[in-house]
């Protein structure tokens, strides 16, 4: 807190007070927003689509989806669906009618239009770990989260390229009373990221604070902000075949102003969702479409996305599970159902590790690689998750943008380039069959981008590696964050906005914040 209360006392005229971007820590690509050139991997045929598809629109009409929602259930009725009690039930041909309104493609604009990012084509973008209660770092272990680690990973989410927006809370801070947690930790993702934000729907005056924060923080005027997106919210259906109130409310809030809605199942097949993949997918677009229908009705043309959240349990214990071949197949068909809507698609970065070790790389970058496969457009959680979404971790969230590094590079189109240069029958030409290609100068004009250079990686041989200290890679990773948020530099913003904000969130505390029953 105390780097952010020392930027508070600046003051002085507008362009004297900004700050510079974070110390270089370590050599990164710059920003760049990745484009996914590979063809997507498709497991259904065309037959094996419309059974989901089918499959999907039997339940919306056949058994339906319940809203616990006041308003969602009198604008259903107004609709002229079938609605008994809680229970929607909805005609296919009025979903794909209202689904077909949705873009397949927006932009959100965050305050700093540098940051600005493309969702949907094959635009890839990647997000932070998001709401894990816990927090586990080598130093701690496992602890509950607070105000002080959340600014951390902020930190962490600010510095790397390749995160280029923030999630909800990277870790819930618990030691913040719960109706003034929003206030206190979307300040600080204004202050400490000028990447695009997110608002939880968990009542209307979260959502509302959270609109008139980023209102503030990005200079816009009401007419400005509702013009397009400059914000997100990410909702999870109550699986099986629920839509709660908050979260509903949430989101019409956020469409009425043109903002941008993430509709997100999480279907754990087994558990709340058949165990059978097909399935669990199946329930999982029936109750994401339900909820983009009525959006789109409200609002035509409203920025949706489709989310994935569909993995299988553990059927020895029920525990989550996530990077397996099920998870992997399961984000891949709703990556073909997405295309078959037409509308963008979010997946997750997820493992099941508890602890930032082997299991937990090779789960996420399953995942990860599931996000390559299916046509992703959003990765949500892609730095730092561990333990089913329970614990954020920085030494993780430091070993996953090394593996988001690597995914952004493998799109680089310099790798895959063909000019005569890249052929370079020349140069092999003047090595011949008894040189080599260290020395010429086809080499030497390319030796310091030809390749991906890792920042965490160590590439040593063993000796090498063990006289340097024979330092693990999680340690690695724990010297690294340190080195970053204790050198760390908040991105610029006005001190007079910066006052505005806290002036919002003084007012606000003093209101009594979001009500609570505790």
């Amino acid at each position: 807190m105390a780097d952010v209360t020392e930027r508070k006392r600046r003051s002085g005229g507008r362009a004297g007070n900004t700050r510079r971007t974070s110390s270089d820590v370590i050599q990164q690509a710059p920003w760049i927003i990745p484009v996914n050139t590979d063809r997507p991997t498709e497991p259904l045929n065309e037959e094996g689509v419309e059974a989901i598809h089918n499959g999907a629109m039997r339940i919306l009409e056949e058994i339906g989806i319940d809203f616990l929602n006041e308003e969602a259930l009198d604008l259903f009725k107004e609709i002229g669906v079938k609605v008994n009690g809680s229970n929607v039930r909805m005609d296919r041909e009025w979903v794909m009618e209202m689904v077909a309104k949705a873009p397949s493609e927006f932009t959100i604009t965050p305050r700093n239009l540098d940051r600005q990012i493309t969702i949907g084509g094959r635009n890839m973008v990647f997000g932070n770990v998001s709401s894990p209660p816990n927090y586990f770092d080598l130093e701690t272990g496992k602890v509950p989260g607070t105000r002080k680690q959340c600014q951390d990973l902020l930190k962490l989410t600010q510095y790397f390229n390749c995160i280029h927006f923030a999630g909800g809370y990277p870790v819930e801070p618990v030691d913040i009373h719960a109706r003034d947690r929003h206030l206190d930790v979307v300040y600080d993702k204004l202050t400490l990221t000028d990447k695009v934000m997110h608002a939880y729907s968990l009542g209307k005056e979260r959502v509302e604070d959270v609109i008139e924060m980023v209102k503030i923080g990005g200079g816009l005027s009401e007419e400005e902000f509702q013009s397009r997106p400059h914000m997100y919210t990410n909702i999870n259906s109550t699986s099986p075949l629920k839509h709660d109130q908050p979260m509903i409310d949430g989101c019409l809030r956020m469409v009425r102003r043109g903002q941008a809605v993430i509709v997100t199942p999480f279907t754990l097949a087994g558990a709340m969702a058949p165990v059978t993949m097909a399935g669990a997918v199946a329930q999982s677009i029936a109750e994401a479409m339900a909820a983009i229908a009525l959006f789109q009705w409200v609002k035509p043309g409203c920025p949706c996305v489709l989310g994935t959240f569909t993995s299988n349990v553990d059927m020895k214990t029920g525990a989550p599970a996530f990077g397996t071949p099920e998870y992997i197949r399961a984000t891949q068909m709703t990556g073909q159902m997405a295309r078959f809507y037409g509308l963008p698609l979010r997946s997750s970065g997820s493992c099941a590790a508890n602890v930032p070790d082997g299991q937990a790389m090779w789960e996420t970058t399953a995942s990860l690689w599931a996000a390559v496969q299916s046509g992703t457009n959003a990765v949500y959680h892609a730095a730092g998750w561990l333990e089913g979404g329970l614990i954020a971790s920085p030494e993780k969230f430091v070993m996953d943008c090394e593996v988001l590094g690597q995914l952004i590079r493998y799109f680089d189109p310099a790798i895959t380039a063909t000019t005569p240069d890249d052929i370079a029958v020349e140069a092999i030409r003047e090595v011949g069959g008894e040189g080599h290609f260290f020395g010429i100068q086809h080499t030497q004009d390319r030796y310091e981008t030809a390749f991906h250079q890792p920042f965490l990686s160590d590439w040593r041989n063993y000796e090498g590696w063990e006289i340097a200290g024979g330092i693990w890679t999680a340690e690695r990773a724990h010297h690294l964050f340190k080195d970053i948020v204790n050198s760390f530099e908040a991105p610029p913003m006005d001190v007079a906005v910066q006052d505005e904000l806290a002036d919002f969130v003084a007012r606000r505390k003093s209101e009594g914040g979001a009500p609570t029953d505790f």
